[in-house]
């Protein structure tokens, strides 16, 4: 592990605040138990050494009292907003000694068990977000309440690089059993950090009953008093049988290797903290947790992970590079050129979000037809989803229209062109609107790799065009790339950031070069793998070579996704500007020209899709070629992406690497267990063997919370 050498944020301390509240109907005396930092929503409530010990005395003294006989029960709850969002992770970050990340995983169960073992029982009222630590915080309790209006109930270590490690792992299965805990602590987590809801939250059995949150305390106060006298019997499922529990816990472990391929330490120590959970008793199941917790508090995948996290977070929300926001266009009607698949979803995703009208402009009645069913289409597939009311799919419905009159564009106030990816095509959209539009309205390209200043190069009014690089599905990936040329005005580039932020997007400002950042490093990826195979290497070596990295997917699989014609286009684009780092490849020039599968069809059963090696015979293996091994593969690939980043920071593409970083993290599933795709490099010395430099400063990826 790299120590760091930036000190710590203090700590915001979270204090125990401990009132007695008479429970209805004479049923005795609640000792009510409020955690909270003393901050607003704004800073969520955590639990650091401070705050735990100071929460460990509190519940010391309330067990005392049960004992005593001077209280019939004891309740937690948090501030408004918030019971609490789990470990200080910035203080974990800082620690570099083994001993102290034991003592703080000992200081946690020996805090939270107690809520287990008063001679009373114990309540969460969940008012608010429990995540992590302080989801454990309300399972260490004999029973629980939510607001009907909380919408983060999580343990996300896994996504991080920890486990639930305060009770979570053993706790949460003999509550709702294997299947119902493998669904939080580790499928929910590994899906981008899926939160649950209040009201899935009861019908998982991971809380006993709702209240809506206008008077949830006192609701929850009535409960409990019902739950102690007897009026309510909380009941509790059972949890599977010992065969049962193995064969799902080998399912799960079956689920893990093919997605992960061991790249990952944190879920499975999680799986193998739960498989245990069945038979342990609860000393020997803290004990294994804390085992856990402490190795992977000193490992570097958390410190990645929590880098990752805190830039796509925190950092995420105040773009580097981004004008005033006070100087973008008020958009209040959006046209976009073209009505195909991609130009429909962002039609959609506008009218959902921005709730203004869009204005669409095809070629031909046919074309506009084909483009509002398929509109329509993606609208009733949302409702029959449950993702849109028959209310609001009818107004995103009645909000988009498709015209073959150009002129429908003019009163536009922003004008996205998404038509086919040729220069020619797009520098004649552009010059037709430039006539048509207002003199304020800007124009912009969702061009994936094309260059924004060739493409406005012959307009009166190039200083109003930008490029809004979406990546598909539009609903979906989170981030948008805004292409800023040298006569892009800050104007338009703070209406393009407005438009991101107003989507729910994450946006990062790119200088207009060669494929901006995703698309740059993916095909830089890409073209190394297809390198080593018209080198001769067979398809299924180079393949597999990048399963170490945890990558979401293999290289043919991604090229499939994307689109084999697509991934050519760039890459001949790519290749024409920036040269022989980009070689073609006639391997996959034949596969597409003959319209192959480079994977199998899916078996809709979730299976990792592997490369079909029939396609070996479309590649010409040379005469004293230099087939790579699989270790091979993955040295070309990282030495060319350092080389690649390294280029595109002198380049000025981005204003430094965390911004690469949260490109590749949002664009193109760069996994959260390596961190950013800079630190890695450094971490594995790439940047100093390629580059002769690290890419980061000493330490940065190490501190979240800056």
């Amino acid at each position: 592990m790299t120590a760091t050498t930036a000190a710590p944020r203090p700590e915001r301390v979270t204090h125990a605040h401990v009132r007695d509240i008479p429970l209805p109907d004479g049923v005795g005396t609640l000792a009510l138990v409020t955690v909270d930092n003393g901050f607003d929503h704004t800073k969520p409530t955590t639990l650091g050494p401070l705050g735990l010990t100071e929460l460990h005395v509190a519940l010391a003294g309330l067990k005392e009292r049960a004992a005593a006989g001077e209280i019939v029960a004891v309740g937690v709850t948090g501030k408004p907003y918030y019971l609490a969002a789990g470990a200080d992770l910035t203080a974990v970050t800082h620690i570099a000694d083994e001993a102290d990340a034991r003592r703080i995983a000992e200081l946690g169960h020996a805090t939270y068990r107690m809520l287990g073992e008063m001679a009373v029982p114990t309540f969460a009222y969940v008012n608010g977000a429990a995540l992590g630590g302080g989801f454990e915080l309300a399972l260490n309790c004999t029973y629980r309440t939510v607001a009907g209006d909380v919408t983060a109930l999580a343990l996300p270590e896994a996504f991080l690089g920890l486990v639930p490690g305060w009770g979570g792992c053993y706790l949460l299965p003999q509550l709702v059993g294997v299947q119902g805990a493998l669904e939080i602590i580790l499928t929910r987590p590994l899906a981008n950090n899926r939160m649950t809801k209040a009201a899935e939250a009861v019908r998982l059995g991971l809380m006993d009953a709702l209240f809506e949150p206008a008077d949830f305390l006192e609701r929850s106060l009535v409960w409990t008093a019902d739950v102690l006298t007897g009026k309510v019997v909380v009941e509790r499922r059972e949890i599977e049988g010992a065969d049962e529990w193995a064969a799902v816990v080998a399912g799960a472990r079956r689920q893990l290797d093919q997605r992960l391929h061991g790249a990952r330490q944190a879920p499975y120590r999680a799986l193998d903290l739960v498989a245990a959970a069945r038979d342990a008793d609860r000393d020997a199941a803290f004990a294994a947790e804390d085992d856990a917790l402490t190795d992977l508090i000193m490992s570097d995948e958390l410190r990645a992970g929590l880098y990752a996290f805190d830039l796509t977070t925190r950092k995420a929300r105040k773009p580097a590079g981004a004008p005033d926001p006070s100087l973008a266009r008020p958009v209040r009607t959006v046209g976009i050129v073209g009505a195909g698949l991609m130009a429909g979803q962002l039609a959609v995703l506008i009218a959902r979000r921005l709730k203004v009208p869009v204005v669409m402009r095809e070629i031909d009645e046919e074309r506009a037809a084909a483009g509002l069913a398929g509109i329509r289409s993606m609208v009733e597939s949302l409702a029959a989803k449950g993702r849109l009311g028959a209310d609001e799919a009818n107004r995103v419905l009645s909000s988009i229209s498709v015209s073959t009159d150009l002129g429908t564009l003019a009163g536009a106030d922003l004008v996205i062109e998404a038509v086919t990816e040729v220069m020619s095509l797009k520098q004649r959209v552009f010059a037709e609107l430039e006539d048509v539009i207002a003199p304020d309205a800007v124009l912009a390209t969702n061009t994936s790799a094309l260059s924004v200043t060739e493409m406005s190069a012959h307009l009166r009014h190039p200083e109003r065009v930008v490029g809004i690089h979406f990546f598909n599905p539009v609903a979906q990936m989170p981030l948008i790339e805004v292409v800023r040329t040298q006569a892009s005005d800050d104007a338009a580039v703070a209406t393009a950031f407005a438009l991101a932020k107003n989507l729910g997007k994450t946006a990062v400002g790119v200088a207009d070069r060669p494929g901006f950042v995703v698309n740059r490093l993916l095909l830089r990826m890409l073209a190394e793998v297809a390198a080593a195979v018209e080198g001769g290497t067979p398809v299924q070596v180079a393949d597999a070579a990048l399963r170490p990295l945890g990558l979401p997917m293999g290289s043919f699989a991604l090229i499939q996704l994307v689109g084999l014609p697509v991934a050519l286009h760039v890459l001949r684009s790519l290749h024409a500007d920036l040269g022989e780092r980009y070689p073609l490849s006639p391997g996959l020039e034949r596969l597409a020209a003959d319209g192959r599968r480079m994977v199998p069809e899916p078996d809709g059963r979730g299976a990792e899709l592997d490369v079909d090696p029939a396609i070996q015979d479309a590649f010409e293996a040379p005469s004293g070629g230099s087939p790579l091994d699989g270790a091979g593969v993955l040295d070309a690939v990282l030495s060319g992406l350092t080389e690649e980043i390294g280029l595109m920071l002198d380049e000025g593409v981005v204003d430094g690497p965390e911004q690469i970083d949260l490109c590749m993290i949002l664009g193109a599933g760069w996994p959260f267990h390596l961190g950013g795709i800079t630190p890695y490099l450094d971490r594995t010395g790439y940047s100093a063997r390629v580059l002769g430099r690290r890419l980061l400063a000493d330490g940065v990826a190490n501190v979240p919370g800056r």
